[in-house]
């Protein structure tokens, strides 16, 4: 029945385009309804209608616009049906169906406080009911708003645009070399292999593990590392007397792989020739269609949006008086700049010549790389300290994904060699792992999100979004391609 519903409803809208801002919209509103997104394939709707968005030609910030704004609405709205029936969700109908839900719903809740109505927005056990109960709780309007519009920017992407980028390609009927997948494949397979097992090694290092405790043993014999043992240690009551061997082998270990690697990438020639194999295939990757969200990437990676994000972040963290936590963010930012200026500027590796107009600094290593790197992991550093030891690898698998599509579309675009983009990622997992094993003395209290964060996140948000905007125009031109 709801497989014949949706094909009517898909044939409808085919032949009244018009409507589709308007299907946009109640699509998102009804998915993000208290409990109507369980009844109604939302999910579904919402791939097959923004497919036909990019079939009829809307531009991609207008189904994300219409998209964005229903799930708000549709939050909104079960915020306040929360409000109206507060502590009496299991006796109304339909509501007094789902009270295993609803109890659910309020253990999550309970647990996460206002993180809920941003996790909730992804999570499919809880996406119904978050905000119904984040009402029924009495969570203030003004912080729910926040929470509520700051995740909707993320949500909108997420749902919109696999559907957009297929009905874009059967648009434009492009047709993909036979090795696009395979050397797709490879290249997320390598980046994706060598950074799972950095990090499976340094989580492996924890304090009840054995390489920890062995070397807290042999520390303890001396009073030299004895005392450099006591001073690096965390001061957290819950975490006292960590060591942060994990956040230092990091450092240590991918610093020593960065330095092997750059004597290879720029003393050799051994990899030269990987080096030219994979540019030539991303060339021949190279589709109108794949070039606005690979430009997109590359921008959102750029200098100006990663330095605002550092800036923003220390202010952020100042204000609320963790200066230890801030200056440690600006140290790493700072050494990053730093670092890749000097490296560059010291290798003098020519740049592919692909693009029309490609950026005038040396190749090795990739700066965007390194910087999204620290980005991404930093964040997911300070993400994981809140959390349990045996959960910390989800938030920096999760929270490092956004290193993915900024790192390929360097390769992508021809502005970097492979061994660029692996020599970035190495350079920003060490400054990462040194700017965390410094900071673990200063460690002394949670950092937990709170309005002053969430305002500074959507400032972020609204200054990528204004940065995209002013660069496009010069960026579609400097990174098309060499005829």
């Amino acid at each position: 029945m709801s497989a014949a519903w949706l094909s009517d409803l898909t044939a409808w809208l085919s032949a009244n385009p018009g409507w589709l801002s308007f299907a946009l919209f109640g699509t998102a509103f009804i998915e993000s309804l208290a409990l109507a997104g369980i009844v109604v394939p939302g999910v579904a709707f919402l791939f097959t209608i923004a497919a036909m968005a990019a079939q009829i030609g809307m531009p991609l910030m207008a189904a994300l616009l219409w998209a964005g704004l229903g799930a708000v609405a549709g939050d909104t709205a079960s915020f306040a049906i929360g409000r109206l029936f507060q502590g009496r969700l299991d006796s109304v109908w339909p509501l007094s169906r789902y009270p295993g839900l609803i109890a659910k719903g309020e253990r999550f809740f309970n647990r996460h406080g206002g993180k809920s109505v941003i996790i909730g927005r992804f999570v499919g056990p809880v996406r119904p009911v978050i905000p119904l109960i984040a009402g029924a709780l009495m969570m203030p309007w003004r912080r729910f708003l926040a929470f509520n519009i700051g995740s909707a920017i993320g949500w909108a992407p997420v749902y919109i645009l696999p559907g957009f980028l297929v009905g874009s390609a059967l648009a434009s009927k492009v047709q993909l070399p036979a090795h696009a997948y395979m050397v797709t494949g490879i290249s997320l397979a390598i980046l994706a292999l060598i950074y799972l097992v950095i990090f499976r090694f340094q989580l492996g290092l924890g304090e009840d593990s054995r390489p920890y405790l062995w070397l807290q043993r042999q520390m303890a014999q001396y009073e030299t590392t004895h005392h450099f043992w006591r001073l690096y240690t965390n001061e957290r009551p819950a975490r006292e007397g960590e060591f942060p061997l994990p956040s230092l082998m990091l450092a240590l270990g991918t610093l020593a792989l960065f330095i092997l690697w750059g004597q290879l990438a720029t003393m050799t020639d051994l990899i030269a020739p990987f080096d030219q194999l994979a540019m030539q295939w991303f060339a021949e990757l190279r589709q109108p269609l794949l070039d606005t969200p690979a430009i997109i990437a590359t921008l959102l990676g750029d200098p100006p949006v990663l330095m605002a994000a550092a800036v923003l972040a220390c202010l952020t963290l100042a204000f609320r008086g963790h200066y230890a936590a801030a200056a440690h963010i600006l140290f790493a930012a700072l050494m990053t700049v730093v670092l890749v200026w000097g490296l560059k500027a010291a290798f003098g590796i020519d740049r592919p010549d692909r693009v029309v107009n490609p950026p005038s600094s040396g190749s090795f290593p990739s700066g965007h790389t390194a910087g999204i790197t620290v980005f991404v992991t930093l964040l997911a550093s300070f993400v994981a300290a809140e959390t349990r030891n045996r959960k910390r690898w989800q938030a920096y698998v999760l929270l490092s994904l956004p290193l993915i599509p900024v790192a390929l579309s360097r390769l992508y675009l021809g502005v970097h060699w492979f061994s660029d983009i692996l020599g970035g990622l190495l350079l920003g997992l060490a400054i990462t792992g040194a700017t965390r094993a410094s900071f673990s003395r200063f460690d002394r209290v949670p950092i937990a999100p709170d309005s002053v964060t969430v305002s500074a996140v959507l400032a972020w948000l609204v200054f990528c979004i204004g940065y995209l905007w002013s660069r496009w125009p010069d960026a579609v031109q400097y990174y098309a391609p060499v005829s």
